[in-house]
């Protein structure tokens, strides 16, 4: 058996960070002999996440281009040059056999430098709206993965295979019951518990509901799981109480799905692509601030399917609590949205693109 060599690049944000670590994983277990090298921004989460993981990376120089003139963007050029140096070297020293793209601005200089020397690489796309970097280098990609119908728009239709998102194999084969997960976090698991993720970083519009509907939520005899992301930490952690669990980031999401009768999220594909094999009853409150608002339509795909929830940020004063009370009350409303929401799993998704990839090795 051929001992293949893999790089994987992408981050960010853990949308991109762990649909790479899925792939990854899927492909050890493949091929116990590989060599597996990751490559990401510096100073962004995947420097911390990927070694937890197991897997070796090394950090590019990069960043994306603000939206207003700041002197990163005068830094842009130079950072680009540094990152396409510190690529060449990277490539050259590991010898891929193929390199694996799971966008975000440090998956860019890699794949260029693969694409330059006839290095094979793919894209895995996990948004309905594609980014930036994996449009840039769809055109040399030997196939890009996609979760949405209509990529064609962005890709040559010809590479582009729907398969869904990679998502967290602890979610696919998790066991953990409700019990065990709610004494995990020191909740009781006779009465209702909320999970609100606002993503890796935080939601600013979430943390500031949940703030102000702690009240609220204690007057209904309901527990939360707040994950408030690393930026917003410091200022709710003092919430933390026998009810009101506060995290930065949680680490053990098969526990957390577990424990959690309702979930409040944001719609970004990693989540969406996760929350219907956990199967719970979902609301979405999808981020305005995306590209062509794709969050947005992230949940609409699944609310016009009766399978989830969605309230927007600007109806969140209005209408919060109603919907909230009106889901709270019907178990048979929750019921509907559990059995909907996980007929549009695709727990299959990271094997088929390993089963892609390795048909891409075996002709080369």
């Amino acid at each position: 058996m051929a001992n293949y060599r893999f790089i994987l690049s992408g981050g960010g944000t853990g949308g991109h960070i762990y649909p790479a670590i899925a792939i990854a994983n899927e492909l050890k277990a493949r091929h116990k002999e590989a060599e597996f090298l990751f490559v990401g921004a510096k100073d962004r989460m995947e420097m911390e996440k990927v070694p937890q993981a197991g897997y070796r990376i090394e950090g590019l120089w990069i960043s994306g281009l603000q939206r207003k003139l700041t002197l990163k963007n005068l830094m842009f050029p130079l950072k680009v040059i540094s990152s396409l140096m510190k690529a060449r070297k990277i490539v050259s020293r590991f010898k891929p056999d193929i390199v694996i793209g799971t966008g975000g601005y440090a998956s860019g200089p890699v794949l260029r430098v693969a694409g330059s020397r006839k290095i094979p690489y793919v894209l895995q796309e996990q948004n309905s709206f594609a980014g930036i970097t994996n449009k840039l280098l769809a055109k040399k990609a030997s196939k890009i993965f996609v979760a949405y119908d209509g990529m064609e728009q962005f890709f040559p239709a010809e590479k582009i295979s729907k398969t869904g998102n990679p998502v967290r194999a602890k979610l696919v084969s998790s066991e953990s019951g409700k019990e065990t997960a709610a004494d995990f976090f020191g909740l009781d698991p006779n009465k209702t518990i909320v999970l609100i993720i606002g993503g890796s970083l935080g939601a600013r519009k979430i943390n500031m509901l949940i703030e102000e509907k702690l009240s609220y939520f204690e007057k209904e005899g309901v527990q939360l799981i707040w994950q408030c992301g690393k930026l917003y930490y410091e200022e709710y952690k003092k919430y933390d109480s026998a009810s009101v669990k506060v995290f930065d980031f949680l680490n053990r999401m098969d526990l957390t799905y577990a424990a959690a009768d309702i979930i409040i999220s944001r719609a970004g594909a990693g989540s969406v692509s996760e929350l219907c094999i956990v199967g719970k009853p979902v609301l979405f409150i999808p981020s305005p601030n995306v590209a062509e608002d794709h969050q947005t339509k992230n949940a609409q795909a699944l609310v016009d399917k009766d399978a989830a929830l969605m309230i927007s940020e600007k109806e969140l004063q209005a209408e919060f609590e109603e919907r909230f009370s009106a889901l709270l009350g019907s178990p048979e409303e929750m019921t509907k949205l559990s059995a909907n929401i996980k007929l549009l799993a695709r727990p299959e998704a990271t094997r088929r693109i390993a089963d892609e990839i390795e048909k891409i090795l075996s002709s080369k």
